[in-house]
């Protein structure tokens, strides 16, 4: 089936909502053919694709294929095979088109693209999480002429990461028509050297370019909108053009009482960038514009807009559980929505240049963002990783992530390299002759302070021994570590490196399987290592307890980390690793584990009890968290833990007999009572001053006995890529969620969406993620529904044997 851009169709598209675009930017994600497997041929124009699956982009192949246990990948990207894929789109050339430009944008294709048109070859494209850029111009037909995009994808070297990478177009693409004179790709750069909330200067700086044969005279107005569409200020300059050139043309704007942007208060403006020719509007270029001040401060810590702010973040991977790597807005919302309520107010893009998406919605909901760049340098970590291709590709994709990047008010910071082997020789050791990682980092801050100096840069190590041949290289304006809490003190940062700000790039590295709990609680579990394939010893059933006494060698626990970090000043912030478990590195197991441990909340969005600490410690409003449940056998000890804040105490009850009052006392995080348990309830009560402030019970439950299903949304948008999550929970007969329900529940879907992909956040769970049945995996299964594009309702039917199955509609309009 052909797709066909016509004239109408680039006329009635508006504005889009991203970061930068230009006037024409059309989503060009809709009715691609897709073939898995070698197929040379696949390039030439007339190729036969008719076989061919369609489908629209964004898409991950390998998140439809099955767990395998040999897939070259290893359990570390998710015992998920790559391989070889193409696509092709077929289209005419839109009949507006002559006279102008036309160019193809990919956010990211993972990895190792080639992109033809028409049977010619526009580039290659190693880098998987880069977003690039193609003219098509001298090789599209003549108006009304038809066209054929095709893009080989090699995702077949194995292994190529130490995580789940996904493989295919799995990132937007654009079409983008504009005239020959026109704003250049990422072509503004706005900045505010001075902000206060009496007065700022915006300082702009626009990339034009004539693609003419003749020169030009131009003029470029810049005019800047607050959120509810009023012009604030504008400026406008006067330039001749010469023939083939591009110019930098600078303009500086004053706002009197701007709204400043932060983390409580993510204030936006727009700043509109017009250029003219002959009085007559040739573009549009739209940049996001954030008013705020960024400052490290050696002994204090950080501050925005010259007040301290502790920054509590957690690390992300790419991956949206059951919805592979293909990027979906509301997903990535989702995740911020949840990680916002725990207090989270950073991410940190581990460990490499992000979706689009992830930074407007960052710009917009409030969240700092450590923008990383890369994993590994020349030295690499995998067999087939980007550092087969540094020495070629470093600097065009390093500049090219900043480009895209700078403007966004949410990005706070450069990460060059994170655990990059180049910290230490080539064994391993230190030698002083062997400096190649001090030229490395150099040349790469040198890059980015050709295009930035607005933010400073970091590096996250992992071994901040006095031999780091990063941090001896004194390039980076922050001190950053990766773990080694023992050494977070100021003087010991200090002596070694240097009257430097700190910051803890990654920390903590806790393992936790939601709703599993080993007993007593007071016993910890740090994993010895086996680096050949696993670790030495674990539970036979492949958990991780969800008390605070699991986690790697190299880390520590949750409650531990924060005892340390919250107490220091001079600690600008902490990245936990991580936000979300996701796909691969499935650590302390292998297979059959296929996804981390790692979270703070599972990869279904379930969050776990240590989401609770969070909310308890970064949070303000009262809160109260009693764990675990309370299905255990009788007379077995149970250790029953509190997290609670917003008040003095806490009052803990056995079917209605009091087990004492606790406090917090000291650098406590939580509060615990030792039973014997007998089936009931138990209920925490919170006061403060004696008056309850919260309550919470958990219950006995029986068998199970039927479903109850929720969305967090019960309205979409019918625009075919907004989704559902609805959480299925398994019940007894009395409502009582049954805490080791482990039924398997079949789902049907009708109406105006599809079934996206269906999780439980159990790591060993090798089901299909695309699939229409899910195990519940400790009471709790997730089904995500997506609009089909169409007007209506979208009905899910949730049935399991032996219980009462449920419904629920979501209305799409």
């Amino acid at each position: 089936m052909k797709s066909f851009i016509t004239l109408l169709y680039f006329l009635s598209i508006g504005f889009c909502l991203n970061a930068q675009y230009a006037k024409h930017r059309i989503d060009f994600n809709k009715d691609w053919k897709f073939y898995l497997g070698e197929m040379n041929e696949a390039s030439k124009e007339q190729f036969n694709d008719k076989n061919w699956r369609v489908l629209n982009l964004p898409h991950d192949w390998s998140i439809e294929l099955p767990f395998d246990e040999t897939s070259p990948t290893g359990t570390g990207g998710g015992a998920l095979r790559g391989g070889m894929g193409w696509y092709r789109k077929t289209f005419t050339t839109p009949e507006n088109a002559k006279g102008k430009k036309v160019f193809i944008d990919f956010d990211g294709v993972y990895m190792n693209s080639e992109v033809f048109i028409n049977g010619i070859s526009l580039g290659v494209r190693p880098n998987g999480y880069i977003s690039f850029r193609y003219d098509l111009t001298p090789h599209l037909k003549p108006e009304g002429g038809t066209n054929v995009i095709a893009v080989k994808v090699d995702n077949s070297r194995q292994p190529n990461s130490r995580w789940y990478s996904g493989s295919g177009i799995y990132r937007n693409v654009w079409l983008v028509v504009s005239n020959p004179v026109h704003v250049a790709h990422w072509g503004t750069y706005a900045t505010t050297p001075q902000v206060n909330e009496q007065a700022a200067t915006l300082q702009v700086k626009t990339s034009v370019v004539n693609e003419q044969s003749s020169s030009q005279s131009i003029s470029v107005v810049q005019i800047l909108f607050n959120n509810a569409g009023k012009e604030i200020s504008n400026a406008n300059a006067n330039i001749t053009l010469s023939a083939n050139s591009k110019a930098n043309i600078d303009a500086m704007m004053q706002v009197a009482n701007p709204a400043l942007w932060s983390i409580e208060k993510p204030n936006l403006y727009q700043l509109v960038t017009k250029v003219l020719v002959d009085n007559i509007t040739v573009d549009e270029y739209v940049t996001p514009v954030g008013f705020r001040s960024l400052r490290f401060d050696v002994d204090n810590g950080f501050f925005l807009n010259n007040e301290y702010l502790k920054i509590r973040g957690v690390c992300m991977h790419h991956d949206l559980g059951a919805l592979g790597t293909a990027i979906n807005t509301r997903a990535l919302e989702r995740q911020l929505e949840i990680l916002k309520a725990m207090g989270c107010n950073a991410i940190r893009t581990s460990h490499n240049p992000p979706a689009p998406e992830l930074l407007d919605l960052c710009d917009k909901m409030g969240f700092l963002v450590m923008d990383e760049a890369f994993d590994m340098w020349k030295r690499p970590k995998s067999k087939y990783d980007y550092s087969n291709y540094w020495d070629e590709w470093f600097e065009k994709d390093l500049s090219d992530f900043i480009l895209r990047d700078r403007n966004h008010p949410s990005v706070f910071m450069w990460s060059l390299g994170n655990e990059i082997p180049e910290q230490w020789d080539k064994y391993g050791d230190y030698d002083a002759t062997d400096t190649t990682g001090r030229e490395i980092l150099r040349r790469l801050y040198s890059i980015l302070k050709k295009l930035d100096t607005t933010r400073p840069s970091v590096t996250g190590n992992n071994e901040p021994a006095i031999y780091n041949n990063l941090l001896l290289s004194g390039a980076n304006d922050v001190i950053g570590y990766n773990y080694h809490h023992a050494d977070w003190d100021k003087d010991s940062v200090h002596k070694n490196w240097g009257r430097k700000p700190f910051i803890v790039t990654e920390s903590v590295s806790a393992l936790q399987s939601r709703g599993h709990y080993d007993m007593p609680s007071e016993v910890m579990r740090r994993w010895p290592v086996r680096w050949d394939s696993a670790f030495t010893t674990g539970n036979d059933d492949f958990t991780c307890s969800a008390y605070e006494n699991c986690s790697t060698p190299w880390g520590t626990t949750h409650e531990e980390t924060l005892k340390i970090f919250e107490k220091q000043k001079h600690n600008a912030g902490m990245f936990v690793w991580t936000g979300f478990d996701y796909m691969g590195e499935p650590t302390p197991y292998g297979w059959p584990a296929r996804s981390s441990y790692f979270g703070i909340v599972d990869m279904a969005g379930f969050p776990k009890d240590a989401w609770y600490l969070y909310q308890s410690v970064w949070t303000e409003k009262p809160m109260l968290h009693l764990f675990p449940h309370w299905n255990w056998k009788p007379g077995q000890t149970i250790d029953i833990w509190a997290y609670y804040s917003g008040a003095d105490e806490v009052e803990l009850y056995v079917n209605g007999k009091s087990l004492g009052v606790k406090r917090k006392t000291g650098d406590e995080l939580h509060v615990m009572w030792r039973t014997t348990f007998e089936p009931g309830d138990i209920k925490a009560v919170s006061r403060i001053d004696g008056k309850i402030v919260l309550t919470q019970e958990r219950k006995t439950a029986d068998a199970p006995a039927k479903l109850v299903l929720k969305a967090d949304r019960s309205t979409i948008a019918a625009d075919g890529k907004d989704l559902s999550f609805v959480t299925i929970q398994v019940v007894d007969k009395n409502g009582i969620p049954v805490p080791d329900a482990h039924n398997i529940i079949k789902f049907e879907v009708s109406g105006a969406g599809t079934l996206a992909g269906v999780d439980n956040g159990w790591q060993t769970d090798l089901s299909s993620l695309k699939g229409s049945e899910k195990r519940a995996f400790n009471g709790l299964c997730l089904a995500i529904l997506q609009s089909n594009g169409k007007a209506g309702n979208i009905q899910l039917k949730a049935t399991s044997n032996g219980i009462e199955g449920a419904v629920i509609k979501v209305i799409v309009e």
